[in-house]
């Protein structure tokens, strides 16, 4: 349902104030949320098709350089709203330990920056102690994934804040902008989040009630909140059209680049990068969201959440399961543009079931059935998570 913003406060028309004009801090942990994943999926390929990495390797650098771009412009804004910012900027402003001015989204940024670079030489402790990761979600990993997605939400929280300063302007050149703003940084936090659950939604996976389980209880709490957040007929198709477009260009453009196996066993010999992912058909829920989202503003959240809910496990399950069986067992799947023929080099090539379900990865009627109804009550109840979170949201102005 639609809320009413209450008035700026004088400190809160601060950038109105400027003629209309973003701040640079926000343009800059935009771009350093692109880089963060970036250079997350650049470091993944990088690791299934080169192996070991040093702490200077280059997508390590792309994801530092995020960390410093995001940290300093946004510790300088601290700074600035601290020393230099007037009465009126300081009363539209967090207070922190009681000394320092900041907005919402720097202060996430600054925390998620100091935590990126923290995790750099306790990951290459780790990988010196021992050795290559055999999962995502490693203790050093974690912490840099945690620091990554500080400055990925003060990227669109930011955002959010300076688009609900201008909620009284009429300038819809300014309006546009920070529209394209907020769908890029919430279209880069879908990216990663989707990138934390990869292990689990891979497309041999996707005849198995958990790939949907792990799906609904995961992405409407993200796509509802940023929907809710921006108030916008297309906000949810938006962010997962730059989740999408983000996750094709990598797949389409790192494995243009030569890579070979730097660490053995070397089962499958490759000589340029291989593929993440293609992306989740996402987009396509999320169109059928928005025009449904369009037409019930005047249910209550709860009712709305049954049926958006619903509605996306159904959409998402009908649309991935043909897909995800098409990017397993179709030999049109196997190509540069959907990059299914894509495999760790520590694998065998001829592995029985690179090209079709393992026994162990399907699943009878009953069993199917049974977890899709986990799935249908998690979606429900993300749902309803999502849309109390995008309400707060919302409501950020400082």
């Amino acid at each position: 349902m639609e809320t009413t913003l209450p008035s700026l406060s004088p400190g809160q028309t601060y950038a109105l104030n400027k003629k209309a004009s973003i701040p640079v801090y926000i343009l800059a942990t935009v771009f350093s949320s692109f880089c963060v994943i970036t250079g997350l999926i650049w470091d993944i390929c990088w690791h299934i098709s080169i192996g070991r990495d040093g702490l200077l390797s280059p997508p390590h650098l792309i994801i530092y350089l995020g960390a410093v771009v995001a940290g300093l412009f946004s510790g300088y804004e601290i700074l600035r709203k601290t020393f230099w910012g007037s009465a009126d900027e300081k009363a539209g402003s967090v207070k922190i330990w009681g000394f320092f001015y900041s907005s919402l989204g720097a202060l996430f940024c600054v925390w998620g920056a100091i935590a990126m670079l923290t995790s750099a030489p306790f990951d290459d402790w780790w990988h010196n102690t021992y050795g290559l990761d055999v999962t995502i979600l490693s203790p050093p990993h974690t912490v840099l994934l945690l620091g990554m997605i500080g400055i990925q939400f003060g990227a669109m929280i930011s955002v959010i804040a300076i688009s609900n300063q201008f909620k009284t302007s009429h300038n819809r050149t300014t309006t546009n902008k920070l529209f394209t703003l907020f769908a890029l940084s919430a279209g880069f936090l879908l990216t990663i989040w989707f990138t934390l659950l990869s292990e689990e939604l891979g497309r041999m996976e996707s005849h198995r009630s958990s790939y949907y389980i792990y799906a609904a209880f995961a992405f409407p709490l993200l796509l509802f909140a940023t929907g809710r957040a921006v108030r916008h007929k297309w906000t949810i198709t938006a962010v997962t059209t730059v989740y999408t477009v983000m996750m094709l260009g990598t797949l389409w453009i790192i494995p243009l680049f030569p890579a070979e196996p730097k660490l053995g066993p070397v089962l499958n010999h490759i000589d340029h990068y291989q593929a993440f992912q293609f992306p989740l058909l996402l987009i396509i829920p999320a169109i059928v969201l928005d025009l449904i989202r369009a037409k019930l503003t005047h249910l209550n959240d709860w009712t709305l959440s049954l049926i958006l809910g619903i509605t996306f496990i159904a959409v998402f399950f009908i649309v991935q399961w043909f897909m995800g069986g098409f990017l397993m067992e179709s030999p049109y799947a196997r190509n540069w543009f959907f990059g299914s023929d894509s495999w760790y080099f520590g694998n065998n090539p001829d592995f029985e079931f690179r090209y079709k379900f393992a026994p162990w990865m399907l699943e009878s009627n009953s069993e199917l059935i049974q977890g899709l109804g986990i799935a249908l009550a998690g979606s429900v109840i993300s749902t309803r998570i999502g849309l109390s979170w995008g309400n707060w949201m919302h409501k950020i102005q400082r």
